[in-house]
């Protein structure tokens, strides 16, 4: 079940993580097997938790690295979003972000980097990033106040 921000709760579907991450990858070189693939790991890691109620937040951030890896203009559009950025700053910080990412090889796709299995869950984060949910303090409260 998936605890949304209303109180209200609801079976996880499968199909909304597709159609969510679908407006983001809109115009990008993605298939709808590899959306599949992406929502197939993302219930993986929820399910992996092992608890029977998950808040929607959760769901959020357990796209963010797979959609990450698959592609990084649509993981930045989802994130602004779901991360609320307000500023072109908020972009240039996860862009460097990225990039740093990048440079200790943390794409999953790329034959220059680890390759990560459905059950790894996220890559590894920066240094001074939150231990799992890959948000800074004040992204955190952000999502947290939603």
């Amino acid at each position: 079940m998936v605890a949304k921000r209303s109180g209200v709760t609801e079976p996880f579907n499968r199909d909304k993580i597709v159609r969510g991450v679908q407006r983001a990858c809109q115009g990008r070189p993605v298939s709808e097997d590899q959306l599949a693939i992406l929502a197939q790991r993302v219930e993986d890691a929820i399910r992996s938790r092992g608890s029977g109620e998950v808040p929607s937040h959760e769901v959020g951030l357990a796209i963010l690295g797979p959609l990450r890896d698959l592609d990084e203009v649509a993981y930045l559009r989802f994130a602004s979003v779901y991360r609320g950025f307000e500023s072109l700053a908020d972009f240039e910080e996860e862009i460097a972000g990225l990039r740093r990412e990048r440079d200790r090889g943390w794409r999953s796709g790329d034959d220059d980097g680890p390759r990560l299995s459905a059950g790894d869950g996220d890559p590894p984060r920066p240094e001074g990033r939150g231990p799992s949910d890959g948000l800074e303090p004040a992204d955190r409260q952000r999502a947290d106040a939603r």
